[in-house]
């Protein structure tokens, strides 16, 4: 059995440093007391919605960018996909991971990245794509990402109230930066806000039974 250095008591289970006091441990490792708990969910699954999940998103910006515009100068809808896409891994594999606090990641990761395009946009002699395109397909593939990790990860009823409230809240950005005039194209905008509205209607309806209590829970109604 391990004992702390610092507290001068013997810990049960392998402890490198002690849950109290943080101070490291000595002696040999004995079994935890405390049973394996698994997964609720499956990686691969996850991991699989979201391979199938990027393809599709993919094919369809290849499909649109042939069909409404061949158009490759400077940074459009088809390169920006790119950007989303990956953002989308970022998000998922980030809630696959921490599982904690993923809601204020996913917003932190959202700005920081908008912010980048901008300043990029800006330096570059300021083409607009920066709020046109960018900022829409990373709040939509966000949205996506938040979609296939409340319904594949089978997130807790606190949480998913935090993931309902971040889905308005990305919606309503590019619906901001249409209202006023900042974008020269206005379809990704307007698709990135129909998302939002969707995902979160599609988020009620699975569980908003359990929702509304949690609410009432925490708002003392």
């Amino acid at each position: 059995m391990r004992r702390c250095t610092g507290c001068a008591v013997d810990i049960e289970g392998d402890w490198a440093r002690c849950p109290l006091c943080s101070a490291p441990t000595t002696g040999e490792a004995a079994p935890s007391p405390l049973p394996a708990v698994p997964l609720e969910f499956s990686r691969r699954r996850v991991l699989r919605a979201l391979f199938l999940t990027s393809i599709a998103v993919i094919l369809a910006s290849f499909t649109a960018q042939l069909l409404f515009s061949r158009d490759l100068d400077g940074i459009g809808v088809l390169r920006s996909v790119w950007l989303g896409v990956s953002a989308m891994w970022l998000v998922v594999l980030m809630a696959v991971r921490k599982r904690r606090n993923v809601a204020k990641g996913t917003v932190y990761l959202v700005v920081l990245v908008v912010l980048v395009c901008v300043y990029w946009d800006y330096l570059t002699g300021w083409r607009g794509w920066s709020l046109t395109y960018a900022a829409p397909i990373l709040c939509a593939s966000s949205i996506i990402a938040l979609l296939i990790t409340v319904r594949v990860m089978r997130i807790e009823v606190g949480e998913h109230i935090l993931y309902s409230g971040l889905t308005v809240l990305l919606g309503l950005a590019p619906i901001g930066f249409l209202a006023f005039g900042w974008v020269t194209d206005r379809l990704p905008s307007a698709i990135c806000g129909i998302l939002s509205v969707v995902a979160l209607v599609l988020l009620q309806l699975g569980r908003g039974q359990d929702v509304q209590h949690e609410l009432a829970k925490r708002l003392h109604l």
